[in-house]
């Protein structure tokens, strides 16, 4: 059963909406035209996408550890790297960079009728500043130009209507092509751009001037960057109003960033190129002193040649100063790096890599030591010192420099214990030479001096080039896999999403506003509406029809006609008991203007089509309009009410014969009295009953509103049935509960029955039509062919 009631529910709910399908087809009409609308005038965005490979030279040289193997993947161990290196791309120096390069901060729209088309390297004109860039940068400004001639252009100041026909050309001032501009934030000049669109007089060009702190801002949060987890592959993605602008953006981010890698690399190279070359200068002016030191004694000691004896003697002691000459370069080498660490006033926290001390240890801390300060140094470009990651690299930076510290002590010692070792035995040797000329013995020890700085000399120069080298072979941070590139087709707004949700608001705004009335709406409509609220007989409905077709007619196979023929067969079934006998129905409803009198002569009228005898009885002495709806124009001069009153007049004397209708007579209310509740409480009102008793089959009482008045319950014991009439789309369901249901609970109105008058097609009414078979007087179609 519950499904029954849903089922009619869900069915009665989709005729209330097809009821009113022509405003939601205009609904869907008016919403897809403001769909195409919006798509017509939308600025349409585009996507540009881009992918590189962040390369890791340490990382692809060591093998990760079981662990990391376990918990990332392979390539795991750089997942930190990845992420750092994407705050960097993000990075507001970077984003910049590019805005100034490709001048963002500068837009050229040109005059349309409702939306402005934006130029992108393909404007008419060109504007050019005289300030710095540092005073541009914060302008936010706009400029509208008009141009007048080839020569010649109209400069407007900046308004709040942005069309262009809203301003005379006296609102601006003419200016040449190339002609300086004075305004509050410097001057500029502007010159057509002759490789691109020609100038075309009349048409007009907006400057827009943006902060570029607005459009860092802008771009760093609308690039994208996606990667994998273990993966060193990153996808750029950028959405812009113009698709070859995103392009661009995309390709000259991959080039800053890598620019700045390059620099963090350089920078490196450039600590220990300037550490060699000023350890240069300093041997090279030690060799120098030592070169003079000897020739000013060989001429003074008139030194040419040692002698044979001489070699022979040293000879033996050759290698040994090689080992001195080479442990005191190790420990000059070393004294210089000490320096170099313990140097406070340094501009960069780099130590020279490969100076040749000779050990890897060393040599390996040194270059983590530079790794962490270049990557400390790249973070603090986008964050501050007390940045937890800067505060670990500082912690690690000190101590690799302790170590490397206790390092190069042990070094320095070991090697000057071997430097004392080595001058022992070299004195023990030289001992052998005291047979030499005292020349020769001092021509030797400066010529040992001489070798050891020449020695240093040369290994500075060739780590000199060294080092110049390998900046030239320094390679960029991201290789690029897939350069920038647009499909040049809008992304947003998707005509297919658009029409769609045009489609689905143009149907749900109508149908939800529908439905909210339809669940607010407190009247009758259909059966089912009055059934549910009142446990009273339903005796049937009648349509609601044009006002000029009031009365049925004898031959009408009209819906209307139908719906009076069946209510009379429900009525005869009612009443069935009464076989043989008057049947008298008495008209009613809750308030006036329900339909009560056109459902009393129209159901009389049908009965009386039967042949049957009807007496029509106006017993609303209020506002009588029986006549009215029968055409009758002669009024009588008695009626019902004349005769309450005067017991003089006979009932055969207020009869009025239907002038068409031989079985239909008509007591009309008569003249209109003061007092018609006390007319009705008369007996005679018994004895009108009882005289036409066996002189009609039917009496038909059209009696007074029931919920306005008393008078219909005053004479409600003379009916055998009482047809309540309710007029769909009139009367409010609560009035209905209040009064209906009462009267016929308490059998105020014998065998009470309910009628719906005015029922509209498919509205929330019924769903069916009246009539059966072919109407002789039916005009046919002109599409009709049979």
């Amino acid at each position: 059963m519950k499904s029954n009631t849903s089922t009619v529910d869900l069915k009665q709910t989709l005729e209330l909406f097809l009821s009113y399908w022509k405003w939601i087809l205009l609904c869907v009409i008016i919403a897809i035209m403001l769909g195409f609308t919006h798509l017509r005038y939308a600025d349409y965005e585009y996507k540009a996408n881009a992918t590189i490979k962040i390369r890791d030279e340490e990382q692809s040289q060591k093998l990760p550890s079981l662990d990391d193997v376990k918990t990332g993947g392979l390539f795991s161990g750089g997942a930190d790297k990845i992420k750092d290196e994407i705050r960097v791309i993000r990075s507001r120096e970077i984003a910049e960079n590019i805005i100034k390069k490709l001048d963002l901060n500068i837009r050229y729209y040109a005059d349309g009728k409702i939306k402005e088309k934006e130029y992108y390297k393909d404007a008419p004109i060109k504007i050019s500043f005289f300030e710095s860039d540092s005073i541009i940068d914060r302008v936010n400004q706009i400029l509208f130009i008009k141009i007048k001639s080839p020569t010649q252009y109209l400069l407007f100041k900046e308004k709040e209507q942005s069309l262009f026909d809203d301003r005379e050309d006296t609102e601006g001032k003419l200016y040449d092509f190339g002609e300086k501009v004075e305004t509050s934030y410097g001057g500029f000049v502007i010159v057509p751009n002759e490789t691109k669109n020609t100038l075309k007089a009349g048409s007009s060009i907006k400057i827009a001037i943006i902060p570029v702190r607005k459009l860092i801002n802008l771009y760093t949060k609308n690039v994208t960057i996606t990667t994998e987890k273990g993966s060193s592959v990153m996808g750029l993605e950028l959405k812009e109003t113009v698709a070859k602008r995103a392009v661009d953006y995309l390709d000259e981010l991959i080039k800053e960033y890598n620019n700045d890698v390059l620099k963090d690399k350089e920078e490196v190279v450039k600590v220990t190129s300037d550490f060699i070359t000023n350890r240069l200068q300093k041997v090279s002016k030690e060799l120098e002193e030592v070169d003079y030191t000897a020739e000013e004694l060989q001429k003074s000691k008139n030194i040419t040649s040692l002698g044979a004896q001489t070699d022979l003697n040293l000879q033996t002691n050759k290698q040994l100063e090689q080992q001195i000459a080479t442990t005191a370069t190790s420990i000059q080498l070393i004294s210089y790096l000490q320096e170099e660490i313990q140097a406070e006033d340094k501009s960069s926290d780099m130590l020279p890599a490969d100076v040749g001390i000779g050990d890897a240890s060393t040599a390996q801390m040194i270059r983590s030591h530079n790794e962490l300060v270049a990557e400390r140094n790249r973070i603090l470009k986008n964050s501050t010192p007390k940045n937890p990651v800067v505060i670990n690299l500082n912690d690690q930076i000190n101590a690799l420099k302790s170590n490397l510290e206790r390092s190069l002590n042990n070094m320095k010692q070991t090697s000057e214990l071997t430097l004392n070792n080595l001058n022992k035995e070299n004195s023990r040797i030289r001992g052998q030479l005291y047979a030499a000329p005292t020349k020769a013995r001092q021509f030797r020890d400066i010529k040992r001096q001489q070798d050891i700085k020449e020695s240093l000399y040369l290994y500075l120069l060739e780590k000199r080039e060294e080092s110049a080298i390998r900046l030239g072979m320094y390679t960029p941070n991201a290789k690029i896999i897939e350069n920038a590139y647009s499909s040049y087709l809008p992304i947003a707004p998707k005509p297919t999403i658009i029409y769609m949700a045009s489609l689905i608001l143009g149907l749900m705004i109508p149908i939800g506003i529908i439905y909210l009335i339809d669940l607010l709406d407190s009247k009758v409509y259909n059966k089912n509406d009055l059934t549910s609220i009142l446990d009273v007989p339903y005796l049937g409905d009648i349509p609601k029809t044009s006002k000029k077709q009031k009365l049925i007619k004898r031959v009408d196979y009209s819906p209307k006609a139908e719906a009076f023929r069946i209510i009379r067969s429900n009525i005869d079934f009612v009443l069935r008991d009464l076989k043989d006998q008057q049947k008298r129905l008495f008209i009613t409803s809750t308030k006036a203007q329900e339909g009560k009198s056109h459902t009393s002569t129209n159901l009389a009228s049908s009965i009386s089509f039967s042949e049957k005898s009807v007496l029509l009885i106006e017993m609303d002495i209020r506002v009588p309009k029986i006549l009215d709806y029968l055409g009758i124009k002669e009024k009588p001069s008695k009626g019902l009410s004349d005769y309450l009153a005067d017991s003089s007049i006979k009932p055969q004397d207020i009869v009025v014969k239907h002038p068409e209708n031989e079985f239909l007579d008509i007591i009309p209310s008569g003249t209109i009295p003061p007092n018609p509740s006390e007319l009705l409480m008369s007996p005679r009102v018994a004895e009108l009953f009882k005289y036409f008793e066996k002189k009609y089959d039917y009496i038909v009482a059209d009696t007074s509103a029931v919920g306005l008045v008393s008078d219909t319950l005053l004479i409600s014991e003379f009916a055998d049935l009482f047809v309540y009439v309710v007029s769909a789309d009139n009367v409010d369901k609560r009035r209905l509960v209040g009064i209906a249901q009462p009267l016929f609970e308490d059998k105020r109105l014998p065998k009470m029955t309910m009628l719906l008058n005015g029922v509209k097609p498919g509205k929330k009414g019924y769903g069916y039509g009246y009539g059966y078979g072919n109407n002789p007087n039916r005009k046919k179609k002109w599409y009709s062919f049979s």
